[in-house]
């Protein structure tokens, strides 16, 4: 499996647009810790970085998947937003956001064209952030489209 992770952190490297998505969804977001993730049934790796909030997870690095809000795209393969961790009744006691110390956090699951969940778009931040009003939400779900689509024609 070690192989397939590093094969997809390979092929998201491949995609020329990749650091002006993640620079793009930063500027809509105000977030700065934007990555595209690879989640499998069992592991989590980071792909593509853009770390601008010092969290310290590169690209290539493994989280224990069960620490992992994108565990929870993966069960249902939709987004996921939170503006503020601290008053929101279903992530204010999640371990996640205290592990991490965000407050924010926005996804998009990367479904390609079988089906198959390839991963996510999120972001996250230390402060917390306006986003259900604005068109971040929609942003991440066509950049999701868009990179499984990169993935795919590839």
């Amino acid at each position: 499996m070690l192989d397939e992770l590093t094969d997809d952190v390979a092929a998201i490297g491949r995609i020329g647009c990749l650091s002006s998505i993640l620079e793009l969804c930063s500027r809509l977001t105000g977030m700065r810790y934007v990555a595209v993730a690879r989640v499998t049934d069992a592991r989590w790796m980071a792909c593509a970085v853009l770390d601008q909030a010092g969290f310290g997870i590169a690209r290539g690095d493994e989280l224990d998947l069960s620490t992992t809000i994108c565990d929870g795209v993966r069960g249902h393969l939709s987004a996921i937003l939170i503006e503020n961790v601290a008053e929101d009744p279903i992530y204010r006691d999640h371990p996640t956001p205290q592990l991490f110390g965000f407050q924010s956090y926005v996804s998009a699951p990367i479904v390609r064209a079988d089906g198959r969940l390839f991963g996510t778009l999120f972001a996250i931040d230390p402060a917390p952030a306006k986003l259900a009003n604005s068109s971040a939400p929609t942003a991440f779900g066509l950049f999701a489209q868009l990179i499984a689509m990169e993935l795919d024609r590839a």
